[in-house]
Formats: structure tokens, sequence, C-alpha cells
């Protein structure tokens, strides 16, 4: 499905973007202090967490939020972490060894806890390794891949074939996300992915460094069911081992882009591992406030951004072993802040503002997951929700970037909201990057309620386009997720002033408002909302 904006909305924004709502220099402050080395990188389980749970805590109170999490700020969220322990693989192509490194050549593993071992395998190659009845692709049609490894690209097969294949064309689908349960329902003993930069929106560096990261879920009582050895090849090594099959990459793409493929045993290959796994149960938390709205039986409405970023890791190179995660998402937790400050400053709204910063949203949205399964305030009656998780710092910008677009009547009241400060909508670019399905917001659409997710654009006023994509670029090149992403006194927080300014805006009309925002009746979302309409009447 194409997702564009209306013309209309993209052309109804002035050229000179006003001076916005919130200030740049708090958003700075606050960035500086939270991606200090005395945060510890704000790790969740690290030494990071209780610095950062405090400085938030004391800012929550300073602005008169009321606690609304287990008899405090605090909202415990439990969690099972697995630590990868030993890892040694190996890929034979043809009677020779292929030693694979982990966090060099291959980036792996395994929830069995204790050992995983793997010996001389075959190979499966099951192209994106998406299936999807409704329109033809099962490529494990014929093929028994229990007990094998099974390689998939990255991405589905749309992303890369210049037209919709009926997965969305460039943007990244739900079923991307699949792979690895249809690996493992048909009993595959190991599952990996190729590594490609552009279906996957971020280069190997970032795979590589946080090979050794420990994994985590939601402990919700039990622990689920175990899968063996998962993870992602280096490109190079991916090509390799499809070569062994006599299969090229570039044509082998083009061939799984079709309905009709089906997997192939890739002749002369074999993988072999032995991994073991430590499982332990430890927990973190979220940090809830409320603005009491002045009618109680109004509803709410939801502002979050995650605290947490990568943390301090005796893996990274000597010299900084600290990623400090002063964009991500030091500045989204840093303009949350702000914006709870314009709030309490502001007269009392109808209805009532909650405040949330979540845990471990790099850890698969499980902070936000938690919240959204035990709220503050009901989901049923939250107007709408919005999310504050930039991916650039930006200087002042004439624009701002829409994630997900075609979902909402919101975007309208977004449009109209950003023209009133100045601002056009453009439609994200980056599509198959999947951000909508990558970060905190996702956790509450899931559960119905409505949402715009929104970034400040690239057409930023000191360079246009051209400017803002070069640091979009390099940032994501370098700096996304590693030790590199730390404060720079140099920094322009014009545009998450910008970006907050509309969130603050468009929440405040709500807020103050009647109505209930929904979702465009094709949205899965809808079906799900419906469910407690009565409460809402």
């Amino acid at each position: 499905m194409n997702r564009l904006l209306p013309l209309a909305l993209l052309l109804i924004a002035a050229t000179d973007p006003r001076p916005p709502i919130l200030s740049p220099e708090r958003i700075k402050a606050d960035v500086r202090t939270l991606s200090a080395d005395g945060f510890h990188g704000r790790g969740p389980t690290q030494a990071g967490e209780p610095v950062t749970l405090d400085f938030l805590e004391k800012r929550f109170a300073k602005l008169g939020l009321k606690p609304a999490g287990d008899g405090g700020y605090r909202q415990r969220v439990p969690l099972l972490r697995w630590t990868r322990e030993r890892a040694d693989m190996t890929l034979d192509l043809g009677g020779t060894a292929l030693p694979l490194r982990a966090g060099v050549e291959i980036s792996a593993s395994s929830r069995i806890v204790g050992e995983t071992r793997l010996d001389r395998i075959p190979v499966v190659f099951v192209g994106y390794g998406v299936v999807e009845p409704r329109l033809g692709y099962d490529p494990y049609r014929g093929i028994d891949v229990r007990g094998k490894l099974v390689v998939a690209l990255a991405g589905d097969p749309d992303a890369e074939a210049g037209r919709d294949l009926g997965f969305g064309g460039r943007a990244s689908s739900p079923a991307a996300r699949t792979k690895l349960a249809e690996a493992q329902k048909r009993g595959a003993a190991a599952f990996v992915q190729i590594h490609d930069t552009f279906p996957s929106s971020y280069p190997w560096l970032q795979l590589a460094n946080g090979d050794a990261v420990p994994g985590y879920a939601l402990d919700t009582g039990s622990v689920p069911p175990a899968f063996g050895l998962r993870g992602t090849l280096r490109n190079d090594i991916g090509v390799r081992l499809l070569a062994q099959g006599g299969l090229d990459y570039a044509a082998a793409k083009r061939g799984a882009q079709r309905a009709d493929f089906t997997g192939i045993v890739l002749p002369g290959a074999t993988f072999s591992a032995t991994l073991t796994t430590r499982l332990d149960r430890t927990e973190s938390h979220n940090i809830v406030g409320i603005l009491p709205g002045s009618d109680p039986a109004a509803g709410s409405i939801l502002y979050g951004a995650h605290w947490d970023a990568y943390g301090e890791n005796d893996f990274d190179p000597p010299a900084d072993r600290i990623r400090n995660g002063a964009i991500d998402n030091g500045t989204g937790t840093a303009t949350l802040l702000d914006i709870a400050r314009v709030f309490a400053a502001a007269p009392r709204p109808r209805r009532s503002v909650v405040f949330a910063l979540w845990t471990a949203e790099e850890k698969g949205l499980l902070g936000a997951t938690w919240y959204a399964d035990h709220p503050a305030l009901p989901l049923a009656t939250t107007a709408a929700q919005f999310n504050l998780d930039p991916h650039v710092v930006l200087g002042r910008t004439r624009n701002l970037e829409l994630i997900g677009v075609g979902r909402t009547p919101l975007e309208a009241d977004l449009a109209r909201v950003a023209a009133a400060q100045g601002l056009r909508v453009d439609p994200e670019e980056n599509t198959e990057a999947g951000w909508y399905y990558r970060s905190d917001h996702y956790a509450f659409a899931a559960k119905g309620v409505p949402g715009v997710y929104f970034r400040a654009g690239r057409d930023i006023l000191a360079g246009g386009m051209a400017a803002g994509e070069a640091k979009r670029s390099a940032y994501n090149a370098r700096c996304y997720h590693q030790t590199c992403d730390e404060y720079d006194a140099r920094w322009d927080m014009t545009g998450a002033a910008q970006e907050g300014s509309v969130a603050y805006a468009l929440g405040r009309e709500i807020a103050d408002g009647r109505m209930w925002p929904g979702w465009n009746a094709t949205e899965p979302f809808a079906a799900e909302r419906a469910k407690t309409d009565t409460a809402r009447r």
C-alpha cells in the first residue's frame, strides 16, 4: 500500500518556521546531563539505571507530577536476561572450514539455557523467509528444514524489487518480522539472516559491536519456549555461503522476489556451533507521572520516551566502553521533560496527561509493552499517544517527518498544528527501515491507542535537505548505537524543540477537547480500538 500525505497537507505550512514553544537550551542541558559518563550509558539493569531513575524522579517531583508507578514514580518491569558465555561457530564450505568469530563474521545467540551444540548440520536457503499465503509466498513448500540451519535474506520480497509485490513496496512490512518464528515452527535447528545495510537500515558495525549484549524478554512468570541459535551473518560471508550452493547473491535476491520461489539446500555447506547461555531473572523500571486533568472522567493523553541506551560494555574498545546515547534517546527524554514543564506551567487541561519514560526500548520495546499491559490510566480512554524518539540532532528545520503515513485522521491535525508553527509535514523517506514497528508507540498502537509518530525533518535552514541528509547519513553510519553517540557542545537543539512544540500543541488541543481520535478504517489497529468503543461515549 502506498501511503502518501495529501498534497494539500504538504503545502499549507509557511516557509518561515516560528520560534519553538519549548526551550532548545533546556533540552540541550538535559541531554548533556543524561549522556554524561556518570550515567554509564543508561543501560537497564546496569550501573547507570539507578543514577538515571534518581534524576528523572527528581525532575518529575519538581514539576509536581503525581507519582503513578508502584508506590512512587517507578514502575517495576520484570525481565528475563540471557547472557551468552561461550560461542564457537564454523561453516564448512566444500570441505574448507571457515571459523565464524562472534562479533566479527557473525552475530548470534541462543536462548537454550546451558549448552547448544550443532554438529555439521545442513544449510537451507529460504530466500526472504517470508510466508504469506494471501500472496502465494511459501519458500518452505516441499522443503524439510528440520534440524537444519535456515538462511534468509534481509527485508521482504519487495524491499528492493522496485515495485509493490503486496508487502508495501519499499516500506518494511510486519511479515518481515515473522521469519524466525516461521523457521522455528518448521523445526529448524538454527536461523541466520544475511546482513544487508539497505533493507536493515543500519550498518554491520552496529550488530558486530552489540553482539555480546545480553538478550531480554518480559518475565511474565514462565520462560518462553527456547529456540536454538539465531543470528546474522556478515554480508560477504553470506555471499560466500550462497556461492557454495551455486547461487549468485544478486540473482538469488531476484529469484526470491517471486511468489513461486522455494527453498534450496546448499550442497557442500554445513554449520557447526557450540554456545553456552545463562538465564537469570532481573528487573528494570519505567518512570511514570501524571498531571491530573480538571475532569477525572474525561480520559487522558500519553507522552512517552525511552530513557535507556546501550550502557557500559566490557567488550567495547578499551578507550571508550560507554555508549552514552546522547541522541538515542537522551534527546527524546529531554524533550519529554520540557513538554512536561510547559504543561505544568499552563492552566490545567481537561484531560489528564501521563508522562512516561520507558526502560528497555533497545531490548524490544519491553518497558512500553509492560506498561501497555499494566497502565496507570485505562488505555480505552487514552485519547492519543505521542512518542519522542528523534533519530538525529538537527538545527532549526522547515519540516517534520511523519513515520507510518496514512494510518489515522490525526495526520491532518498534525499538519494543521505544524503549519501554525511554520512547519510542513513530509512523509518518511526511508520506509524500508520499518521505524513504525521499531519504537515504543507501536506497543500502544497494537492496543488500539491512536497516535502520530514524527521527528524533526531534514530540511534545515542551514543547508536545506542536502545538509540534513548528510547529518543523518553520517550518524547512521558511525554513531547510531555506538560509543560516538556523545554530547556535542556545538549542537543546536532547535529541531528537537520544534518537534516537541508540535507534540505539545497537538496534545494540548486533544487534552483540552472532547474529540476521540481514531484510525483509518483500513488499519488493523481500528478493530482493536473498536473493542473498547463503549468506554468512550
